[in-house]
C-alpha cells in the first residue's frame, strides 16, 4: 500500500492565497493528496465550508489555523499552527479577530503612503484582490502589478516598499501588525481543544525558543517545510527528540501568491503524523 500524501499546511482567499476553498480542495484531489489541513492565518472561516465540500470530493480536511504572533522576549515573529481545535471557540476569536482588524488598517495605511509617494492605485482596487479577512500586502502588490508598476507580486519593488530585512531596515511603505504574543497563541489553540505547532522554525529563527514555547504548551514543530533545508530539518527534529513532540509537515501554500516553487503536498508527512495530531487533540483512545 502506498503511503498517502499529507499537507498540514496550506492557505486560501480566507486569508492570502489566490485559492477558494473549492480551488484548494480540487487541486488537492487532482494531486492525491488524502488529508489537507486548511490554515488560513488569523480565521478559522473557512473550516466549515472546507469540511463540507472534502466530503464530496473525497478529500480528508484536518481544521487548522495558523496564528500570527510575536516572541516579545526575543523580539521574533513567530508563527503558530493549531490542529482539530474548534474552528468557533471564542478563545480563538478573542485572539484573532483583533488581529485580523490591525492587519487591515495597516494595509489602509501602508496603501496611503504609497498613494502619497505617486503609486496610482485605489483602496476599491485593492479590494478587488483581497479575500474574506481583509487586505493583505499581497493584495497591494497585486493592484500595482495591475497598473504596470511591476511583472511579479515578490520581486524588487516588494522587497522595496514592504521589506523587514532587518532590525534598522524597512520597507518605505511598510507599517507593522500589532500581533499576538506567543505564549497566548498556544494557550488560545489548546483552550480550543486543539494541538499547538511551531510553523517553519526556521524561517524566524525560533529555534532557541523552543524550550519556553514547550513550557507553554506547544505540541509539535513544522519540520518540512519548503524554507528548510536538511540542516534545519534536522535541527528541528532533534528539538522533537528531545522534548518529545510531533513532527509535521506541509507546503505553505498560497496559490498564486506563493513565494516559492514546492506545490500542494510536496512536504508530505507520515501518517503516524496524523495519528499523533489526533490521539493528542483526543479523538483517538491512548
Amino acid at each position: 500500500m502506498s503511503t498517502p500524501i499529507i499537507d498540514l499546511h496550506c492557505h486560501t482567499n480566507f486569508s492570502d492565497s489566490s485559492m477558494s476553498i473549492a480551488d484548494i480542495i480540487k487541486k488537492a484531489k487532482e494531486r492525491r493528496v488524502v488529508y489537507l489541513a486548511i490554515t488560513d492565518h488569523d480565521t478559522t472561516l473557512g473550516i466549515k465550508e472546507a469540511l463540507d465540500l472534502g466530503k464530496k470530493l473525497g478529500v480528508n480536511i484536518v481544521s487548522g489555523i495558523e496564528i500570527s504572533a510575536y516572541d516579545f522576549k526575543r523580539n521574533k515573529r513567530v508563527h503558530i499552527l493549531g490542529y482539530y481545535m474548534k474552528p468557533d471557540h471564542n478563545a480563538i476569536k478573542e485572539i484573532c479577530e483583533p488581529l485580523v482588524r490591525s492587519r487591515n488598517e495597516a494595509s489602509k495605511k501602508m496603501l496611503e503612503i504609497l498613494i502619497q509617494r505617486g503609486y496610482k492605485i485605489t483602496w476599491n482596487q485593492v479590494c478587488k484582490f483581497a479575500g474574506h479577512t481583509g487586505v493583505f500586502k499581497q493584495h497591494i502588490m497585486c493592484a500595482l502589478k495591475e497598473s504596470g508598476y511591476c511583472s511579479d507580486i515578490y520581486g524588487e519593488l516588494y522587497r522595496k516598499l514592504f521589506s523587514r530585512g532587518g532590525k534598522d531596515f524597512f520597507g518605505l511603505s511598510y507599517v507593522p501588525v500589532k500581533y499576538v504574543d506567543v505564549v497566548e497563541a498556544i494557550k488560545a489553540i489548546n483552550s480550543s481543544g486543539g494541538v499547538a505547532v511551531l510553523a517553519h522554525p526556521g524561517q524566524f529563527d525560533n529555534f532557541d525558543a523552543i524550550p519556553s514555547f514547550v513550557k507553554a504548551g506547544l505540541a509539535g514543530i513544522e519540520v518540512k517545510h519548503p524554507c528548510h533545508d536538511k540542516d534545519k530539518e534536522e535541527r528541528a527534529m532533534r528539538f522533537c527528540y528531545q522534548f518529545d513532540l510531533i513532527a509535521t509537515g506541509g507546503s505553505d501554500f498560497h496559490g498564486d501568491y506563493t513565494n516559492h516553487s514546492f506545490e500542494l503536498g510536496s512536504k508530505s508527512p507520515l501518517i503516524e503524523t496524523l495519528l499523533k495530531l489526533k490521539e493528542k487533540a483526543g479523538f483517538l483512545k491512548t
